[in-house]
């Protein structure tokens, strides 16, 4: 059943109860990270493992995990290139009262410092179990920044388009 959460505001970040943070540098420039975060929304699945789908809605995101838990999230900061955070607005996960993500970006060396802090507060059980999550809530984030920036190495995508192709104006 999904419930509507608290709303919560950028200072949540460093206010909430459960406060996961973690870090991972990268190759790409802080810019090209932003883009990937703020508007290449349908290429999340790509390279964040347990996205399986985020589509623009309203003024914000909806947003699916593998498993089945749906977010349906407000941007709250897109200040390019330095940070993008969105509020949880409606969500099935049982016990969750408040929840922001920030993601800050800043340069390192030729590359970029990538931050993504997980503010969080509900029940008693809805904390502990992000408590207990934290190693690998973090895992999947570097594992996830990594992949990001492979894609972003290969630089842009191309879909080769033959004759036989039934979306190809061609022949």
């Amino acid at each position: 059943m999904a419930r509507r959460l608290r709303p919560a505001g950028l200072d949540f970040v460093r206010t909430a109860p459960v406060r996961l943070v973690f870090v991972r540098e990268a190759a790409a420039a802080p810019d090209m990270i932003f883009r990937s975060l703020a508007e290449d929304l349908t290429g999340w699945p790509e390279w964040f493992p347990g996205v399986s789908s985020v589509r623009p809605a309203g003024d914000g995101r909806a947003v699916r995990l593998r498993g089945g838990v749906r977010f349906e999230e407000s941007v709250i900061a897109a200040e390019a290139p330095e940070v993008y955070a969105y509020r949880v607005d409606v969500t099935n996960m049982p016990g969750a009262r408040a929840w922001v993500e920030e993601w800050r970006l800043s340069p390192a060396g030729t590359g970029s410092r990538v931050q993504m802090t997980f503010a969080l507060d509900g029940t008693a059980p809805f904390r502990l179990v992000w408590t207990l999550a934290r190693p690998g809530v973090g895992r999947s984030f570097r594992d996830a920044v990594g992949k990001l920036d492979r894609r972003l190495a290969q630089g842009p995508r191309r879909r080769s388009v033959t004759h036989d192709d039934p979306r190809s104006d061609a022949g």
